[in-house]
């Protein structure tokens, strides 16, 4: 963008128009030249007539709930307690605070991103392909389309064997059809039917998780039928620090990088989720800023309180969470209540969690097929992915990513089950992948802004862009060291090699053909042609006022519902 065209738009976007799609002749003919995205093939995707979009079905308190609660699952509530024991008290709450620090880093650097210019279709591996390069667009999108959607057979699959703590007699194939047809119905409806479960399936575990820490304080002072004060016992016996492999230091050391890793999975794809409601969102860039702003409170409460909660209710080294427990029974929570004589509360926490898995698998089905349909929105996919019914739901997209469900019927035999975890293993790696990537797009954004004089951003944040070098640095650590410990001679063989770290080579294998593919594109667009301006107009039409409540509180209450 050149000087004159800065100072005529005022530093902002240049004007929208369908003809000249924001650029006149010259800097079309430029753009033709140069690697970048030509903005009018962007535009005729994005906003091709000939389909249907999605809808903003999505309100504010749909928003809020969802990025407090969205995908918290049994990896927090049940893996938890494998960390725990892994670790020890101390490890594990170091771990999360740590793992939570460089998450709000990408939280706060992809709103910016997301805030900015959220079309349809908003998605990381959209905005890579608009301001980083075409392959990185590509590759981020099935990356996120596979491993989104085996994440949901995942959850619905743990959601099952929950439900065996209760020795049902029936067979987990019945709760597995059930609960498939579920989520996959709740994703076929409007988004506004999505928004409204998730907002009443997030809601129930934000009131779950603020039960446990309640339980767990009374627990801590010595309110519970024994009346044992707890305190920091088990910080004390066994100790506030495991070993692992090893002995001494070396021992604790490895432990704490086991740590560290174990602790990830509970964050997996929860970002993204947030970027992902942006296309189908009221009022995305004044929304999309209030929902990362309160994005610290989820981190601190439910995930750093929640291990703080277990450090003092459970101890590491107690059987259930080791090797004696199954399902919920392996729950630190689960096990810390029952360890306390509390009656009947074990089982409330146990639909809690089915709870919670089932609405983890409504939101990666939701995140899985709207990477689909960013996809073909960018050309990178079929454009069949791109079609939309008249209530705004890409019904194609869904039903493709809905094929992944059948994966969870592999559990039902235990040789099944062995194929399935290759299947996770797959995604291991992804999350970390993943928020690399973010770090990246973040800083090519923000690099296009300032080349091109845009300092009008509905967010900024004071971290960036030193949270998206900390984010990049941090993330591809832990994806080298992911499986560290199959190098120890009593932990080495070559499938538990393969299952650590072959969600690095997935990666590649779409990155490196698209990028041969587009071998005369830059590696990244160059700043000054980065498209910064396609489909603003359409965005900012579509953003409302907030509205002001006038009266008593019970009418300003009122309208978070409204």
């Amino acid at each position: 963008m050149s000087e004159k065209k800065v100072e005529e738009t005022g530093g902002g976007p240049p004007p929208f128009s369908e003809k000249t799609t924001g650029f006149d002749v010259e800097g079309r003919a430029s753009r033709r030249r140069s690697s970048a995205v030509n903005p009018e093939i962007l535009a005729g995707e994005i906003f091709d007539e000939r389909y249907d979009r999605t809808h903003r079905g999505l309100k504010s308190r749909h928003a809020q709930m969802i990025a407090l609660g969205g995908t918290i699952g049994t990896g927090l509530f049940v893996g938890s307690g494998q960390t725990l024991n892994r670790g020890g008290p101390a490890f594990i709450v170091g771990s999360y605070i740590f793992m939570s620090f460089l998450i709000f880093c990408v939280v706060s650097g992809i709103v910016e991103v997301a805030a900015y210019l959220p079309t349809p279709g908003s998605s990381m591996n959209l905005f890579g392909y608009r301001y980083v390069s075409r392959s990185m667009g590509f590759a981020l999108g099935w990356l996120y389309f596979y491993s989104l959607g085996i994440l949901v057979p995942y959850e619905i699959t743990a959601a099952g064997l929950v439900i065996d703590y209760w020795n049902p007699p029936v067979n987990i194939a019945v709760w597995i059809s059930i609960m498939i047809v579920v989520i996959v119905g709740l994703n076929a409806l409007p988004v506004r039917f999505y928004g409204e479960t998730e907002f009443w399936f997030a809601g129930t575990k934000v009131i779950m998780m603020l039960g446990l820490l309640m339980v767990s304080f009374i627990l801590f002072w010595g309110g519970g039928p024994s009346r044992d004060r707890l305190g920091f016992r088990y910080w004390r016996d066994p100790g506030a620090a495991n070993t692992y492999l090893a002995s001494g230091d070396t021992g604790r050391f490895v432990a704490l990088l086991s740590t560290l890793v174990l602790s990830a999975f509970p964050f997996t794809f929860a970002p993204e989720l947030l970027v992902a409601t942006g296309g189908e969102m009221e009022s995305p860039r004044r929304n999309l800023p209030i929902a990362a702003r309160r994005y610290i409170y989820r981190l601190i409460f439910f995930y750093i309180g929640c291990v703080l909660a277990i450090s003092v209710i459970c101890p590491s080294d107690d059987p259930a969470i080791t090797s004696g427990g199954s399902g919920a029974g392996a729950s630190a929570f689960v096990v810390g209540i029952k360890n306390a004589g509390i009656d009947v509360l074990d089982s409330i926490i146990n639909a809690g969690i089915i709870i919670s898995a089932w609405s983890s698998g409504n939101s990666f089905l939701y995140l899985s097929s709207r990477s689909l349909y960013a996809l073909a929105l960018s050309g990178n996919a079929p454009s069949i992915f791109k079609t939309c019914s008249k209530s705004g739901v890409p019904y194609y997209a869904v039903a493709c990513s809905s094929l992944f469900c059948a994966l969870a019927y592999l559990n039902v035999a235990s040789s099944g089950a062995v194929v399935f975890n290759w299947f996770v293993n797959l995604t291991n790696t992804s999350g970390f992948i993943s928020w690399v990537c973010c770090g990246i797009i973040t800083l090519r954004f923000k690099k296009a802004c300032r080349a091109q004089g845009i300092t009008d951003l509905p967010y900024q944040s004071w971290l960036q862009p030193w949270g998206s070098y900390c984010a990049i640095v941090g993330f591809t650590f832990l994806c080298l060291i992911n499986g560290f410990d199959v190098f120890w001679p009593q932990k080495w063989n070559a499938s538990s090699f393969l299952t650590a770290y072959i969600g690095i080579p997935m990666f590649f294998v779409f990155y490196v053909p698209h990028r041969i593919y587009t071998w005369s594109d830059k590696w990244a667009y160059d700043p000054m042609e980065v498209d910064l301006s396609t489909g603003m107009d359409e965005v900012l039409a579509e953003e409302r006022p907030p509205k002001s409540v006038q009266g008593p509180w019970w009418k300003k209450i009122n309208r978070l519902w409204s």
